[in-house]
């Protein structure tokens, strides 16, 4: 199903949530609980469980608690503004959903698989075996997806892989004469930009450290 915000008559799916207007909000309520309980994994699932069997049901609460005015104003077109305000109350009620919907929601549309949104990371020393250790965590909305703890050299070479696969994306889209859309290109160059950055504060310190005596 194409993304809602190209249809022409959302009011029809907007119909189908309606029909089903009570058991959806007990879902809701369940996966909002599931939410603040920690339990984002099984959210998730769930979520895609719904754009799996009941895809309109899903389009329209993902919507809804994205608070899109454009979707709120033609379903008061199509409809009626009191189908409007129950979607509007959605937001309202259920607003740590808004999240998993909307991942989900570009993972359908935009046929990604667990976007990350955020990295987390806390740094440490082992003495043992002198050096750092990086513990880091990719997240996909508030979803952790995992954890490693590793030295800077190998979190690096995770780093290197990762820019390596892009690069060879890039190299699929040229070779085939694929566009890229402005919106990816100018992120791109902002997070080469941010890469070059980290690489120049990189070799400061790795000149700074050759020059530091070793401790017997």
């Amino acid at each position: 199903m194409d993304d809602v915000d190209g249809e022409e008559m959302p009011g029809a799916i907007v119909e189908a949530f309606l029909e089903r207007e009570e058991g959806v909000r007990a879902l809701l309520e369940e996966l909002e609980k599931l939410t603040i309980e920690g339990r984002h994994d099984e959210v998730r699932e769930r979520v895609r469980n719904l754009a799996d069997n009941s895809e309109s049901v899903f389009y329209t609460v993902a919507f809804s608690l994205t608070n899109s005015r454009q979707f709120f104003g033609d379903v008061e077109a199509q409809l009626d503004v009191t189908a409007a305000d129950r979607l509007r109350a959605l937001a309202e009620t259920y607003p740590t959903l808004a999240g998993p919907f909307n991942i989900v929601r570009t993972e359908r549309a935009e046929n990604r698989r667990n976007p990350v949104t955020d990295t987390s990371y806390t740094v440490t020393y082992h003495h043992t075996v002198e050096s750092p250790m990086v513990t880091y965590s990719p997240l996909s909305g508030d979803r952790e997806l995992y954890e490693s703890r590793g030295t800077p050299s190998e979190v690096l070479r995770v780093s290197t892989d990762l820019a390596a696969a892009t690069t060879d994306a890039l190299d699929v889209a040229l070779e085939n004469d694929y566009s890229v859309n402005t919106e990816e290109l100018s992120t791109l160059i902002d997070r080469r930009e941010e890469l070059e950055t980290e690489l120049s504060r990189l070799r400061d310190q790795l000149d700074e450290l050759r020059r530091k005596p070793v401790e017997e």
